[in-house]
């Protein structure tokens, strides 16, 4: 049903709802028991505003008192196709809504046209919302059960805290396992993807148990692959598991399927491995329970010729054979399949299974490691990215969800960069941070040694499985590398841990290539360039961490350096909104807007003093550090040596292929450096600009670089504020423990503060403010200076050496200027830039400039 549109608006904020809990009587009625609060106690809203539906002729009603209520729980499921449904629909999910009134909780319906308050991460956890508009939905086939519809809201600010105490008003709600309110699917998803175990029908309880195998007919999978077209009955499979894939979910609304999931294991006996396919309500009840290097008994399963198109894993063993030809399928019925797991302690050597034979690399191995070669890591995690989101397919509904992680070893100065997807381990994929001794088993090399940087890093395949607690035990724990690095690890203090340990942020990675043909070549999309008039429209349909690279046209026409003591500004949610969708103006608004946003800038609260955060280095501090000057590919990726300015022995033939972008200045005193910060210019505007900014059609502002996209040094003692800080919005309310921090009280681990550069269309009716993060250590300031601005975006990060000189803001400053200055080489030339869009969710959506292409380098 559709009810009217609520836009998201800011009510008053509260220090919570807590409550004290009336007297109440209850009422039965089939399907659970009503409470109703009693006389003596504070009156329920949502019990007031469920009579209001019961004596209204209409089917919904606008409640005769708005109050705030406090989000708990924002849930999500697919809904089936009703009978009335005659149209196939793609896939529909909804969402469940707890709200909590201080005295009762309530398990609403949301009104599919809200869901964009979900899809953004306005509607969620902790907040409150103030509902303006509700109908009943009624269970025909029930008695007495109404639905509650939310059709309208106004959204406010999150809540200090939130009284858990308060009961269901009905106790159905209560039931476990917990079911959703509409359809016949029997089972919540996970708010953000769909690989995710999520609810409490997922069981952990399976247990290996002795078994007789004296009346246990076994056959060997090389003899059934020979025999099963054959055969009706099939004996049993003794096997151990090799591989476990991540779940899939292949849910549609016209299947009425009730726990629609798949997932691969890869088993082996002595005489061969295959694909055990195990399907539906199986994958709820065992999924959890099962793990890599278990011996299974597998009884009443099924066989059927394998699927030609999918890719099997690599044998541990090569000298076992691969079986391509069937595979086994586990099913609840048709027939009921018996899984026994089989206590190592019971498994006789004369069964000759196959032992784990795991494939660790160090990083300083991985150089030589050919493109797409599988391979597993350990090492401890020094930087971890914050949980970003990307569309599986346009114009669908369905994400992965991901993150970047640094993990060092102490064989190199470099760390693995891992493009670490979820493995359908949410319990580790939710609480990983730096710090953490970190396997990931099954990773796959992606390289590009031809294109300038060289691209090198690993990421997750379908069978990758990660471990960061209960390593003792574990079959890997007897591989030569890992003792190895349990040795290197044992040297190591803990101030050097917290040091050099980073978490959060914006990463710009995977870099881009240094011409725009390689990156035309590169990228899989249907229009490679996006009109900057189209440029709203992919930031209006982003959604809640969701980024996305995308090219324009453009010229640029204005570089304003902001320090970092401003950097961290977070901009109101309204104040965003006005300015993201702020529609054309006159010139003398137009003026009036500028002039407000200067006033803002002004306002900007400080941040923690620039020069006292030291750089964050992805080598190990017990490594002996280089005296090489270093950029950075992203903010945290590989060092790279870059050349030296060209001496007077050089010559022009013997110039180095990556143009340097330092360039040796003397030392300077004080003094010096206080009249340089006089005579810096800190902004740049072209002529074009001053011609054309007044009679723009639309001008997009999206330079506000917000917290939580600023790089954090990470504190140990701090590890569960930080974690949920960069991790995705929990689908259940977790109440806080004591007095949470503010993510500004947390050091940067970047110094210098950003540029906000505006580039106009190419049809000077259209600009956009987009930001751009250079990574600068100020390791010595006095002795860096950018050659040209297009080397610096297209490196975007600077590591000079130690030196002194850190107390002060000359030198970022000074590089500033120096950018700024080179800025006027580009007036009026026509540039490709890359973008990186992104969705923080609650209205915060930043753009990121990534890389410029002159007409130099886009051939």
């Amino acid at each position: 049903m559709s009810g009217e549109l609520g836009q998201p608006q800011a009510g008053p904020s509260h220090a919570g709802l807590d409550f004290p809990n009336p007297e109440r009587n209850r009422a039965g009625v089939p399907g659970g028991v009503i409470r109703r609060a009693g006389a003596h106690g504070r009156r329920s809203w949502i019990q007031k505003v469920l009579e209001q539906i019961t004596d209204s002729p209409l089917q919904w009603v606008t409640p005769s008192e708005v109050v705030p209520v406090a989000v708990l729980a924002v849930q999500r499921y697919l809904l089936e196709d009703e009978p009335r449904d005659t149209i196939p629909k793609p896939p529909l999910y909804c969402y469940d809504v707890t709200i909590s009134d201080g005295v009762y909780q309530e398990k609403c319906y949301l009104d599919p046209s809200l869901n964009f308050l979900v899809y953004k991460n306005i509607l969620k956890v902790g907040i409150e919302m103030k509902i303006s508009r509700v109908s009943c939905l009624y269970n025909e086939k029930r008695l007495g059960q109404g639905i509650l519809c939310i059709d309208n809201v106004h959204c406010g600010e999150t809540l200090e805290a939130i009284s858990l105490e308060t009961p269901f008003r009905n106790s159905a709600h209560e039931e476990v396992p917990e079911r959703p309110l509409r359809g016949g699917k029997s089972h919540y998803l996970a708010l953000w993807n769909n690989e995710d175990p999520y609810g409490d029908i997922w069981l952990t309880n399976k247990q290996p148990e002795e078994h007789n195998f004296n009346n246990t007919k076994i056959i060997s999978l090389s003899h059934l692959e020979m025999t099963w077209a054959n055969r009706r009955n099939f004996p049993a499979l003794l096997v151990r598991i090799l591989h476990k894939s991540k779940l899939r979910y292949y849910g549609k609304p016209d299947k009425k399927m009730i726990e629609p999931y798949q997932t691969f294991l890869e088993v082996a006996d002595s005489s061969g491995t295959v694909s055990v396919i195990m399907w539906n309500a199986l994958c709820p009840e065992w999924y959890k329970s099962l793990r890599v290097g278990l011996v299974l008994l597998l009884q009443d399963y099924s066989v059927k010729k394998s699927y030609p198109f999918r890719m099997q894993p690599l044998p541990v063993d090569p000298q076992i054979k691969l079986i391509s030809t069937m595979e086994i399928c586990l099913n609840l019925r048709d027939p009921p399949t018996n899984i026994i797991i089989i206590p190592e302690k019971q498994v006789k050597p004369e069964w000759r299974l196959p032992k784990l034979n795991h494939r660790f690399i160090t990083r300083s191995e991985l150089d030589d490691m050919p493109e797409n070669h599988i391979c597993d890591v350990i090492g401890i995690l020094v930087f971890v990215g914050r949980v970003q989101r990307s569309k599986k397919k346009e114009n669908r509904e369905d994400f992965w969800s991901y993150r970047w992680i640094h993990i060092a070893d102490g064989t190199s100065e470099q760390p693995f960069i891992v493009e670490l997807f979820s493995t359908s381990q949410p319990e580790i994929f939710e609480n990983i941070y730096p710090m953490t001794y970190f396997v990931c088993t099954q990773l796959k090399v992606v390289r590009n040694d031809t294109q300038v940087p060289k691209l090198l890093y690993l990421t997750t395949t379908n069978e990758s499985r990660v471990f960061i607690t209960g390593h003792r035990g574990q079959p890997y724990t007897n591989d030569t590398k890992v003792k190895n690095f349990i040795h290197w690890i044992k040297t190591r203090t803990d101030s050097e841990e917290v040091k050099n340990t980073v978490i959060g942020g914006y990463y710009p990675y995977p870099p881009v290539p240094e011409t725009f043909s390689k990156y035309s070549s590169s990228v899989k999309v249907e229009s490679l360039l996006t009109a900057i008039s189209e440029v709203r429209k992919e930031i209006e349909d982003l959604q809640y961490r969701e980024q996305k690279r995308i090219a324009i046209q453009g010229i640029i026409t204005v570089i304003k350096y902001i320090p970092h003591a401003s950097a961290t500004e977070s901009a109101s949610a309204s104040e965003t909104l006005r300015n993201a969708n702020r529609p054309s103006t006159s010139q003398a608004a137009r003026r009036e807007n500028q002039s407000q946003e200067r006033d803002n800038n002004n306002k900007r609260h400080q941040d923690d003093d620039p020069m006292s955060s030291q750089c964050f280095q992805t080598a190990c501090t017990s490594l002996s550090p280089t005296k090489k000057k270093r950029i950075l590919q992203g903010p945290y990726a590989k060092l790279v040596p870059v050349p030296q300015p060209e001496t007077s022995g050089q010559t022009k033939g013997n110039k180095p292929d990556v143009p340097s972008i330092f360039q040796r200045r003397e030392s300077a005193s004080t003094s010096t450096a206080g009249k340089a910060r006089k005579t810096i210019s800190d902004r740049w505007e072209s002529q074009l600009w001053r011609e054309k900014k007044f009679g723009l059609i639309d001008h997009l502002h999206y330079s506000h670089v917000y917290p939580e996209s600023i790089p954090r040094k990470f504190i140990f003692e701090q590890r569960k504020f930080l974690t949920e800080q960069f991790n995705s919005q929990p689908a259940k309310y977790i109440p806080p423990e004591g007095r949470p921090p503010n993510l500004d009280d947390f050091k940067s681990a970047r110094s210098l503060g950003h540029f906000e550069v505006t580039i106009l269309g190419l049809n000077h009716e259209i600009a956009i403010d987009v930001a751009f993060l250079p990574m600068y250590c100020p390791e010595d300031l006095r002795t860096s200076q950018i050659d040209t601005l297009l080397t610096c975006m297209n490196y975007s990060c600077v590591y000079p050496q130690d030196g002194p000189g850190n107390d002060t803001l000359a030198g970022p400053r000074a590089l500033a200027g120096d950018i700024i200055k080179a800025a006027s080489k580009l007036d009026r030339v026509h540039i490709v830039g890359i973008l990186d869009i992104c969705n923080l969710g609650n209205n915060k959506v930043e753009v990121y400039l990534h890389r410029i292409y002159s007409p130099t380098n886009t051939s």
